[in-house]
């Protein structure tokens, strides 16, 4: 049964780009059939997986991205003298990310996905939607989300089940865990049939100041602020490395990226374990 997992937090700058490439990475390397969604305008887990240099190829040559998908059509191009119905295939890149072994595809996004927030009438399903054209090819579907509430989240939680949320653990780190608890809590009240739960909170030491008082600080506050809610905490938190960083830049997940340390490299692999697990993909040979 495929397993739709969306990275999601009303606080930017948390690493959900990050932790979404390396889980895609660690599902990819354990054999799952791995599809990432890029809902992000940014497009960084898309400049990730392709690398810069053919990302942009990809949209110089007028290829669909996820932003078709929620104009349901794809436009005339020099191609086609006429719009014609997207098929998701389409869409799809196969075989993105360096090192995954062909088992870890992408569907791209580019900036002008923003402009699906200007008029998102009617558009909350389509993702949902599409992603059950291409299901059955996949184990798990890991869906990159913006740091906002909009069109672009409700579209995240109608095509997801389980939701993770990365946590920074620096001061003010509990400011979007409010607006999240509420915004599932309306989704549900909505849409009582669809089934949507928070896996869990994943501490990101994004820099090396988290690892101080006031990170442990934070861990303390938002510890406080699950508690309340009743969200799971994962065990293994994801400590500070420059490897992070590397690894997007080279493209590759952290067992192939230069110069990582293998204290880094097992200490994702605990985390990516515990998040498969925690969904019910824990008994998949590495």
């Amino acid at each position: 049964m495929t397993k739709v997992l969306s990275l999601i937090n009303m606080k930017g700058g948390v690493g959900k780009t990050t932790l979404a490439m390396q889980l895609a990475h660690s599902a990819a390397a354990k054999k799952l059939r791995t599809l990432a969604v890029d809902l992000d305008p940014q497009s960084n887990l898309s400049q990730a997986l392709m690398g810069p240099r053919d990302y942009v190829k990809h949209l110089a040559a007028k290829n669909p991205t996820v932003v078709q998908i929620f104009d349901e059509y794809v436009p005339t191009d020099s191609r086609s003298g006429s719009p014609r119905l997207l098929d998701i295939t389409e869409v799809v890149v196969k075989g993105a990310g360096h090192g995954a072994n062909g088992m870890l595809d992408l569907i791209p996004s580019r900036l002008e996905l923003s402009r699906t927030l200007k008029n998102p009438h009617g558009k909350e399903r389509r993702l949902a939607k599409a992603l059950t054209q291409v299901r059955n090819d996949y184990d798990l579907i890991i869906i990159d989300c913006a740091p906002t509430e909009s069109v672009l989240t409700d579209a995240a939680y109608f095509a997801s089940r389980y939701v993770i949320v990365p946590i920074k653990p620096e001061f003010m780190a509990t400011i979007g865990l409010p607006l999240l608890a509420r915004s599932l809590y309306e989704f549900r009240l909505e849409n009582e049939d669809h089934e949507i739960e928070i896996s869990g909170l994943a501490f990101n030491h994004s820099s090396s100041y988290s690892a101080g008082p006031e990170g442990q600080q934070s861990i303390e506050d938002v510890t406080a602020e699950a508690n309340k809610h009743g969200w799971h905490i994962f065990e293994n938190q994801i400590r500070y490395s420059a490897s992070y960083a590397k690894s997007a830049r080279e493209g590759t997940p952290l067992s192939w990226t230069s110069y990582a340390r293998t204290d880094v490299i097992q200490g994702f692999r605990r985390f990516a374990d515990e998040v498969f697990e925690q969904i019910g993909l824990a008994k998949v040979s590495a």
